[in-house]
């Protein structure tokens, strides 16, 4: 395994990214009530904004807000201030509403390509970091750190395993009760902690003496372990690659190995701390190994666009390593200090991962990351790539008389279909 790699995908995965065409159905509930306000918003959204530059402004108002709340309350015990909760409503909303409209808005300005998909994918990942991890702090879940522990981690699951099962199966599924649902209760569990305080979900209610943020996460697991086993029951029943394999041929169950290199340390680490680093400091530990969670789904996306086998290990595996040899050695430095360096150390592998496998597909396909051509080609031209279909007018706000599959696209991380 190379430290540094010049390049991380080779002529033969850029081809058959190049190739790649994205597929999923979708039954959400809320999406066909949420398509006016998608589409009037693109409507006003300028034609020279480019589709990933939609992405990453959602993410980063999403990024600050759920911030804003870990610096009030790092532990998650503590009470974040009201207009903090309110805020981070708002930056959940904002980032949900600029993802749906990213592929709407590529579809009108004719700026589709493989990489819209990545892209999406990739912010989702990390975005799914950040939502767990505010929702958990906004319910004061810090008071039952093992819990807050398995409730971050189930959405991190959950997340890995709908790419898990489209890398099986060659298709993204979404059931009626997905995404945009679970998005808009975390949005409700903001402003309820807005409304009537964070106080509110440690009330415990008097029959069953067990607090409100108790039962609110056990609801939580139990549907996340119910979608979790949805998925696994779908990969199990085999892919659509040879005798069952995966879109690249692999093993059906050759995934759950690097997920399984960031998770188990994770859970042990935590287990093992003598220091009780974790529960100290519970936002922090988080956000170190989601972050490695996000580098390992992004690498499971482009192993599925490219038809490639995903490698196993990784560098940004280096961190929880950290502070596993930390332990081994009884704690030589402090394992707060040791949970600052991996954190530093697993996000800049991520943004130098992501970064240069963006750098190679520009490249490849002769496109801008940030910007749209001045003169974008039709994407119903002859020359149109394998992956494209007919679009629209590129003025046109919306197209209500899309199929439904059509219509949730956008929400579902697909800059690249139109």
């Amino acid at each position: 395994m190379q430290f540094y790699k010049e390049r991380i995908l080779n002529a033969a995965q850029l081809k058959r990214l190049s190739e790649h065409k994205y597929s999923c159905t979708s039954a959400s509930v809320l999406d066909a009530w949420l398509q006016p306000w998608w589409c009037w918003l693109v409507s006003k959204t300028p034609l020279w904004l480019a589709p990933n530059l939609i992405t990453i402004l959602g993410l980063i108002v999403n990024i600050v807000t759920t911030l804003i709340l870990v610096w009030y309350s790092p532990d998650a015990r503590q009470d974040p201030p009201r207009w903090a909760c309110a805020l981070c409503a708002l930056g959940v909303f904002v980032y949900q509403s600029l993802d749906a409209i990213d592929g709407k808005q590529a579809r009108r300005t004719g700026s589709q390509s493989p990489l819209g998909e990545l892209f999406d994918h990739g912010c989702d990942s990390i975005s799914t970091v950040f939502i767990a991890l505010g929702a958990c702090i906004a319910v004061k879940l810090g008071e039952y750190p093992t819990w807050m522990f398995f409730q971050c981690f189930c959405a991190m699951t959950l997340f890995y395993c709908a790419h898990w099962q489209a890398y099986v199966t060659g298709t993204l599924k979404m059931g009626r009760i997905d995404v945009t649902e679970a998005q808009f209760s975390i949005i409700g569990i903001h402003l309820i902690s807005a409304v009537l305080g964070p106080d509110f979900w440690s009330t415990q209610l008097p029959t069953i003496k067990i607090s409100v943020n108790l039962i609110s996460n056990y609801v939580v697991v139990l549907f996340t372990l119910y979608l979790v086993a949805a998925y696994i029951n779908v990969i199990v029943k085999g892919g659509v690659g040879k005798n069952g394999s995966t879109v690249a041929g692999t093993s059906i169950l050759s995934p759950v190995i690097p997920f399984s290199l960031v998770v188990v340390p994770a859970f042990i680490i935590f287990q093992k701390s003598e220091s009780h680093v974790y529960e100290n400091h519970p936002a922090l530990y988080i956000l170190a190994f989601g972050m490695v969670t996000a580098k390992v789904t992004n690498k499971l996306v482009v192993a599925h666009m490219t038809k490639s086998e995903m490698e196993y290990y990784d560098w940004s595996l280096l961190g929880p390593a950290m502070l596993f040899l930390n332990q081994y050695f009884n704690n030589a430095l402090p394992e707060y200090w040791v949970l600052w360096l991996c954190t530093v150390w697993v996000c800049g592998e991520l943004v130098r991962y992501c970064g240069q496998v963006c750098r190679e597909i520009c490249d490849h396909l002769d496109i801008q990351l940030f910007r749209i051509p001045r003169a974008a080609p039709a994407p119903a031209s002859a020359s149109a790539p394998a992956h494209s279909k007919a679009a629209p007018d590129r003025n046109a706000p919306c197209e209500p008389d899309r199929s439904d599959a059509e219509d949730t696209e956008p929400l579902l991380n697909n800059n690249s279909i139109s």
